[in-house]
């Protein structure tokens, strides 16, 4: 019987990329207070070590870009064979930044954001699912965006990198889903982070990132297969995909665009 409690008490183990500020340093902060066991990855070691610091449960940090695929391998690797295989992989990291579309000078910002939001969850899931097909389990969670329903003009990259990233997950959550391996693709609407604090607009139904992060974990917890956040945006979402084309044109055209500037 005690066998069973101890069982059923056993301590997450939670894999976090982009953990150095916003969602992800909340998400890690949270975990922490739960008990749970973290591999977190970010670019700036500096932030990370501060984070660790600060959290008394076990914690390894990873100073990798997600778009160096055999740097989260070696992350990876090293995580499992320390403390087995996580019990969830949350893929976190993205960046944004306003782009057009139709013009040159933003190419190269263009592939960078899509090289991140995008390649990196699928090089951040590629080490573990492996592992959990053996073990026919774990959870494989991914951040899109309700950006990712509609294209937006103005964020052109950003909008096609989280389209194509909702579509990549849900994907792989129909792959999964007989190999006892769940899949959750959260699409939250406005955060308060660094991503947009340097926006010039309101930004209806917004969250405290606290606030939001604990919306996410109870659907990481219920193993919901596609979920949006806030509920409110949950309705604007529903009608800006089912809106015609001719309709969504006239309502975009005149929206709020982000500030363009280059990503290394």
């Amino acid at each position: 019987m005690s066998e069973k409690i101890a069982i059923k008490n056993k301590a997450l183990k939670v894999f976090i990329t982009g953990a150095t500020s916003g969602i992800g340093e909340s998400l890690a902060n949270q975990y922490a207070k739960e008990g749970a066991t973290l591999g977190l990855v970010g670019r700036r070691l500096e932030l990370l070590k501060k984070i660790k610091a600060k959290i008394h449960v076990p914690c390894e940090i990873y100073a990798v870009d997600v778009s160096d695929q055999k740097g989260l391998q070696k992350a990876a690797s090293h995580f499992i064979k320390k403390y087995g295989a996580p019990d969830i992989v949350i893929a976190n990291a993205g960046v944004s930044t306003g782009t057009l579309a139709g013009e040159k000078e933003d190419l190269h910002t263009f592939k960078r954001i899509i090289e991140i939001n995008l390649f990196g969850v699928i090089h951040t899931f590629l080490p573990f699912i492996k592992v959990f097909k053996k073990q026919k389990s774990g959870q494989l969670v991914g951040i899109a965006s309700v950006a990712g329903i509609r294209g937006l003009p103005g964020s052109g990259a950003y909008s096609t990198s989280k389209a194509a990233l909702i579509n990549y997950l849900e994907s792989l959550r129909i792959e999964m889903k007989p190999l006892g391996i769940h899949v959750t693709t959260i699409s939250p609407g406005y955060i308060h982070t660094p991503m947009t604090k340097h926006n010039r607009y309101v930004m209806p139904f917004i969250l405290d990132v606290d606030d939001a992060v604990l919306r996410f974990m109870r659907a990481i917890k219920n193993k919901r297969g596609f979920i949006i956040i806030p509920w409110q945006m949950n309705i604007v979402g529903t009608l800006m995909k089912f809106l015609p084309a001719p309709i969504w044109d006239f309502l975009a055209k005149g929206g709020p665009k982000k500030i363009r500037k280059m990503i290394q």
